[in-house]
């Protein structure tokens, strides 16, 4: 049986940044974390939970085709997700993790499960640099 932590505020706060320029996506708490909907489907679920005796940070995206393929083959701080389609990433709290990049994959899996306008929507909001949500800042 899996022992599930409280995710660290701080992580949890960076995965808030990284999600604020998704259209219409909600955060919501999870069975034993924290996840982001859009319309009903799972962009990205963060959890914590003990391994080794330590507990680990990590989110649960979807990716597809090559992408999939290429973080899975990386290794850490990527692995196989938990079903089909699905990529784990361990998030640290020690300056190693590219928030940039967790940006990028959470936007791609919210590509991947957005409607068509939302994305759409998205690329608008991303092309403009007046836009509140063009990028959010690491601080």
């Amino acid at each position: 049986m899996t022992d599930y932590l409280a995710v660290p505020e701080d992580l949890l706060r960076r995965v808030r940044l990284a999600c604020a320029h998704l259209p219409a996506a909600r955060e919501e708490q999870s069975f034993a974390g924290v996840r982001w909907r859009i319309r009903g489907r799972t962009l990205v679920d963060v959890l914590t939970s003990e391994r080794d005796h330590e507990p680990v940070t990590f989110i649960t995206f979807h990716a597809a085709n090559e992408e999939l393929d290429a973080l899975v083959a990386a290794g850490d701080p990527f692995g196989p997700g938990w079903g089909p389609g699905l990529v784990e990433m361990v998030l640290r709290d020690d300056g190693t993790t590219d928030w940039d990049e967790v940006e990028e994959l959470l936007t791609e899996s919210y590509c991947l499960l957005a409607p068509k306008q939302l994305v759409a929507l998205l690329d608008d909001l991303r092309a403009d640099p007046s836009s509140p949500r063009h990028r959010p800042r690491w601080t």
